[in-house]
C-alpha cells in the first residue's frame, strides 16, 4: 500500500511541476512570437531604432546569397529605406526552446523595390534568439530563398 501511495504521489508531484512550466514557456513564446512580428514591421517601415533594439551588437545574418552581414548593415539599410517593403511578414513559424535559447524556423514573405526595381520573395528563415539579462536578443539568422 505505501508503494502504491508512493507512486500516486510521486505521479501527483511531477504533474504538477510539468503544468507549473507549461505557462512560463507559453509566455515565452508568445513575447518572442511578438518579438519577431515587431521586428518585421520595424524592416517594413524602416524603423532603424527599433531593429537596433531588437537584434543583438553582434547579430549576424548569412543571406540566401551566402553573403554574411551584420547589424549596421540592417541600420543602414532601414535608415536609407533601401531596399523598400510593402510587405514583410513571417509565417508558418515553428518554434523550439533550448534553455536561454531559442531557434524559430519560417518563411518570411517580402514585397517592395531595391533601387527602383519591384520584387517579390518567399525565404525559408532560421533565427537563433538568446535571453540575456532577461531580454531576448536576436542574435543570428540564415536565410534561404524559396524557388517556385
Amino acid at each position: 500500500m505505501k508503494k502504491l501511495m508512493f507512486g500516486c504521489l510521486s505521479f501527483l508531484l511531477i504533474a504538477l511541476s510539468l503544468s507549473a512550466a507549461t505557462p512560463a514557456v507559453a509566455d515565452e513564446e508568445k513575447t518572442l512570437r511578438a518579438l519577431e512580428q515587431k521586428l518585421c514591421e520595424a524592416f517594413r517601415s524602416s524603423n532603424a531604432e527599433v531593429i537596433g533594439q531588437i537584434e543583438d551588437d553582434n547579430y549576424t545574418l548569412t543571406s540566401s546569397t551566402a553573403k554574411v552581414t551584420g547589424r549596421a548593415d540592417d541600420l543602414a539599410e532601414a535608415k536609407n529605406n533601401e531596399p523598400h517593403y510593402d510587405v514583410f511578414s513571417n509565417h508558418d513559424v515553428k518554434l523550439r526552446f533550448y534553455g536561454d535559447t531559442a531557434i524559430l524556423n519560417g518563411i518570411t514573405s517580402v514585397k517592395g523595390t531595391s533601387a527602383g526595381k519591384p520584387f517579390a520573395a518567399d525565404f525559408q528563415y532560421t533565427d537563433t534568439w538568446i535571453k540575456r539579462d532577461g531580454q531576448w536578443k536576436l542574435v543570428a539568422s540564415h536565410a534561404t530563398k524559396i524557388v517556385q
